[in-house]
């Protein structure tokens, strides 16, 4: 690799934190860039061991996941490169090993809201050591054809559109990665594109500079002209004036400095970015402009002004090295992900099992056609859940007896969770009900089922013991270990799961305390700040409002709720629930008919 170079069409990388969509978008761009490997080499997730796929074009590929950094670089010799995708809170630790790692040369920090006194720790080590830091707030950098990290330039009609998928001679560097993605197409449509983009973030101490990066591109043989979007705030544009000076920057350089409207402020402003804040006059916009200018930088009047200036100045660098402008497309097409696909109604599919049971796929659960919110409201008793699942009607009064919400809530969850998945192909291998249902029953563990129980004892440890929640969340991820009751596949913050409101509000109205929900809800607060699925789920729900229940009641001693717990009465509560739905499912195959079910071959990757 060349000394003014960070990437290239051989850098691999190593990706913290399983990411799998931005994972993707890098896989994607290597088959538009015609890689002859993938960028991604491995995935370092705490707590996670074994292998993520993805594809490669039109190959589904395996890509391995390590506990920690060091088992990744051991085994990825040739990966110089780490994006990092931890949370703000842990994102300064992994860094920071990172740089200690002996083969690791360049960091990309995601996070925003890192604090700046561990920033500077990190921009320290790395000058120690010589090792290039990106960001931290950063969308990340791209070298066109050859390298992208994550996110940058957006979509795959986004990148054909602005031609990353092959070199221009345009070196890009930018604090703020929403303009960086818009510059792209800018330069599309007034140079032959770029040759690299760099979003520095907006921080107000990032890893690595402005001027960090345009002295690369001035190196750089293959870029021609430079564009750097500065911002008030700091001083980093008077470097680039003193190295236009020293003519350590010789190349034309183009610049736009946002923030000029401050001046018409009485007061001090601050902008979006955490460095765009002026407390001197040396630092505002129109000081650094006028001094730019001075130097020979290039500088538009207007925003609107910039593409004419771009196109003007790129006609005569052209016309000076015989640059020719690209009209190209990608040579290879990008083929549609099956479910975007199905969305387009390019292709359809025929289904594997057929269930006239329940529905987990709309908005909340159904038994039949029912939901489980009218369900609980209507004060349907579990007489009427069994005839609804197994009878598909709904039985006489003296059948029904309704003994607890939680089994309603929990009775079933559709035909695709591994327990009735098991009941159901073991019906349909001509087993009677007894068999299936203990098929079913005999997935119930730590993945399925078995949560709630380990939720309810969790939260009992740490709040009789005061543990903070922020600090239970910490602890737990040093460990490696998920948090039981925390986390959601398809609900979210924004998308809540019905089953837990209804919990929730149950609660509210007939306990009189629920102590453990409400530590249950500021551990939820805390688990939200890294992503938005990490929702308290219905096992969490249900293990913490089960405590709140047994001291509610006010019919358990200390020691009895203490041995409750232990022995494992959640679990048997969700067995007892789920053989409802599980019974269910297997009379359902029955009635239908269903033939012995052998698993879709298109539906597995074989491995030589």
């Amino acid at each position: 690799m060349k000394s003014y170079e960070l990437f290239n069409s051989e850098t691999q990388a190593l990706f913290y934190n399983l990411k799998a969509e931005p994972i993707q978008r890098m896989l994607d761009f290597d088959f538009l860039s015609e890689r002859k490997t993938p960028s991604v080499a491995g995935i370092i997730h705490p707590g996670k061991k074994g292998f993520h796929k993805a594809f490669f074009g039109q190959t589904e590929i395996i890509i391995p996941i390590y506990n920690t950094i060091q088992e990744a670089a051991k085994d990825n010799p040739k990966a110089d490169t780490i994006i990092n995708f931890a949370s703000f809170r842990s994102a300064f630790e992994s860094s920071k090993e990172a740089l200690n790692t002996t083969s690791i040369k360049t960091i990309v920090i995601i996070a925003e809201g890192i604090p700046e006194r561990q920033t500077r720790e990190l921009i320290a080590i790395a000058k120690q050591k010589s090792k290039t830091i990106i960001g931290p707030s950063t969308v990340g950098c791209i070298v066109a054809g050859q390298f992208r990290t994550a996110n940058i330039g957006g979509t795959t009609d986004n990148l054909i559109r602005a031609k990353l998928f092959r070199p221009g001679s345009v070196g890009l560097v930018s604090k703020s990665g929403g303009i960086t993605n818009e510059m792209f197409n800018i330069l599309e449509r007034t140079t032959n594109g770029i040759n690299e983009g760099i979003a520095i973030g907006g921080d107000a101490f990032p890893g690595s500079t402005l001027t960090d990066h345009l002295l690369r591109f001035q190196e750089n043989p293959n870029i021609h002209l430079l564009f750097a979007f500065g911002e008030l705030g700091g001083k980093e544009e008077y470097n680039i004036i003193n190295a236009i000076k020293e003519k350590k920057i010789t190349k034309p350089l183009i610049m736009y400095i946002s923030g000029t409207c401050a001046a018409i402020f009485p007061w001090e402003v601050q902008f979006g970015h955490a460095g765009a804040k002026a407390g001197k006059e040396q630092e505002s916009a129109k000081a650094k402009i006028t001094a730019l200018k001075e130097v020979g930088v290039l500088i538009p009047n207007t925003f609107d002004d910039l593409e004419p200036l771009l196109k003007e100045q790129f006609q005569k660098i052209s016309k000076e090295k015989k640059i020719q402008m690209k009209d190209d497309q990608p040579k290879v097409n990008l083929p549609l992900d099956y479910s975007a696909a199905v969305k387009k109604g390019l292709v359809r599919k025929v289904t594997t099992i057929t269930t006239t049971i329940s529905n987990d796929t709309g908005e909340e659960p159904t038994y039949g056609a029912i939901p489980i919110s009218s369900i609980i409201e209507k004060k349907y008793s579990i007489g009427d859940i069994i005839g609804i699942l197994w009878f598909k009607k709904k039985l006489p009064q003296s059948m029904s007896k309704f003994l607890e919400t939680i089994i309603i809530i929990t009775a079933d969850h559709g035909p695709a969770v591994s327990g009735a998945h098991n009941a159901i192909v073991t019906a349909r291998a001509g087993k009677d009900v007894i068999d299936s249902l203990c098929s079913g029953l005999l997935t119930i563990g730590p993945r399925f089922g078995g949560a709630i129980d380990d939720a309810c004892r969790n939260f009992k440890l740490k709040c009789d013991n005061n543990i903070s929640p922020e600090d239970f969340v910490e602890d737990m991820k040093r460990k490696g270990i998920p948090i039981p009751g925390i986390g959601h596949r398809i609900k979210s913050k924004r998308n809540p799961d019905k089953r837990v409101e209804l919990l929730k509000k149950f609660a509210k109205e007939n306990f009189s305390s629920t102590t453990y929900l409400n530590y249950a809800l500021k551990v939820e607060k805390v688990t939200l700040q890294k992503a938005e699925n990490l929702i308290l789920n219905v096992d969490g729900c249900i293990g913490a409002l089960f405590l709140d229940a047994l001291i509610s009641s006010k019919s358990f001693s200390k020691e009895e709720i203490d041995s409750i717990i232990n022995i494992g009465y959640l679990n048997g509560l969700f067995a007892l629930s789920r053989s409802i739905g599980l019974i269910g499912h297997i009379l359902d195959q029955k009635r239908l008919g269903a033939e012995l079910y052998r698993h879709p071959t298109e539906d597995i990757l074989y491995i030589k």
